[in-house]
């Protein structure tokens, strides 16, 4: 098991671009799919993407249940391995709802995202994935996604009086 320490805001290595992943038989890729997996479920995360644990690859997990302490009433997303993906919107319709993250610990802010996207991207193994989707699984796929193109969610928010701490805006949360 390896918990990978995971990058806070203001290191610069958040707002690099994220490179492909080219050989998926790699034991590289392997290794940090693992590490990825074991730092996410350490700290009860929805998704994790590899540049939050300093590694530049595009390369993120996303996944939770019912379990899930940081996001209770949400919907559950199946555990998805997502390397070299693209999302696109299907439509206009946005939708603002509170956001967390690891990289930004203690704090929740409100992040308009679209309400339906179609991602591509790949498996472990290199196969093909082509999935759309909405509510809560929208969301973290864009959030995630976001992390490979140097994009922090503060940065998408439309109004900085709707950041706060989590402590504060939802006491019953274990962040």
């Amino acid at each position: 098991m390896a918990i990978r320490p995971i990058l806070k805001m203001g290191d610069a290595r958040l707002l690099s671009q994220a490179r492909p992943i080219e050989d998926f038989t790699a034991p590289a890729l392997q290794q940090l799919l693992e590490d990825l997996r074991d730092t996410m479920a350490a700290h009860n995360g929805a998704g994790l993407a590899a540049p939050q644990i300093g590694e530049p690859w595009q390369v993120v997990i996303f996944g939770s249940g019912k379990a899930n302490l940081r996001y209770p009433d949400a919907e559950p997303v199946p555990p998805t391995v997502l390397i070299n993906p693209t999302v696109t919107p299907m439509g206009a319709t946005m939708d603002d709802d509170w956001e967390g993250c690891l990289s930004i610990p203690g704090l929740r802010g409100v992040v308009p995202r679209y309400a339906e996207v179609r991602y591509q991207g790949f498996d472990a193994q290199g196969q093909p994935i082509d999935r759309t989707v909405s509510g809560f699984h929208a969301r973290v796929v864009q959030h995630e996604c976001d992390h490979l193109w140097g994009m922090l969610y503060p940065m998408r928010m439309k109004d900085i009086s709707q950041l706060g701490f989590t402590e504060v805006l939802f006491p019953e949360l274990l962040e």
